[in-house]
């Protein structure tokens, strides 16, 4: 017995040819498409199966269409795209608490010791501002979550390294449900919280390297401790959109 052949719409094709010049970089940021006509005479398909694969592209974030113009622009995926797309990805994986907490373990302390060789004097203002929004206004379980979240992201993005500011992302949106339900029920979380914060800005703002790295990975190995204070099962299916038991 043979299984039977399955053939590809034709509007995947489309985009699937269009995605392969992008990708290849022989369409570029900001190049126009043609218009849906003329992609049509060229594909040799009809004009609804070529606006099929340019709705499928928009929506990965490839493709945007400008105020006033008709036709589409080349354009790259927003990061919230790509992290939120590998969140929910994660999730279908039933990825758990302890799966998160151990790959932030690994990747965090090198993206603080990258931020320390590399930030700027603006990252370092933006790391100063999201420390000081967690510390003055973090009675709001929801906010102050999102304030840590924040933080994470600002000393990413001071790495200046877009591979690990990409890899950090997803995992910082799973993060954030379980974060949210530990500082609800274990209230020196927010102090432990703003100490590893000042610690790590004072090590980032001097260069202190080993420091940077060192703070960084006690104050996520303080996240495990402060679980198992809430009681929080560390084999807790981890998602962006539920809570945690």
């Amino acid at each position: 017995m043979f299984q039977q052949i399955e053939t590809e719409p034709a509007y995947r094709k489309v985009a699937t040819a269009l995605l392969e010049r992008i990708l290849d970089r022989t369409l570029r940021d900001g190049d126009r498409l043609p218009a849906e006509t003329e992609l049509a005479r060229q594909f040799g398909v009809n004009r609804s199966t070529v606006r099929e694969a340019l709705r499928e592209l928009q929506s990965t974030g490839m493709l945007t269409r400008r105020r006033g113009s008709k036709c589409f622009a080349i354009t790259r995926p927003a990061p919230g795209v790509v992290a939120q797309g590998v969140s929910r990805a994660l999730a279908l994986h039933d990825v758990t608490v302890l799966n998160v907490w151990e790959a932030l373990t690994i990747l965090e302390p090198p993206i603080a010791e990258a931020a320390a060789r590399r930030r700027t004097p603006e990252d370092l203002g933006r790391l100063m501002f999201a420390a000081r929004a967690f510390a003055a206004g973090n009675r709001d379980t929801a906010l102050a979550a999102q304030r840590v979240i924040e933080f994470f992201r600002c000393v990413g993005a001071a790495s200046h390294n877009p591979v690990l500011m990409l890899a950090q992302d997803p995992l910082l949106a799973l993060l954030q449900t379980s974060l949210r339900a530990m500082m609800d029920r274990v209230p020196q979380a927010r102090s432990r919280i703003v100490t590893a914060q000042t610690r790590l800005c004072d090590a980032l703002a001097a260069g202190r390297i080993e420091d940077a790295r060192t703070w960084m990975a006690r104050h996520i190995r303080d996240f495990r401790r402060g679980y198992e204070l809430a009681g929080i099962p560390l084999e807790s299916p981890c998602d962006a959109g539920n809570q945690v038991p």
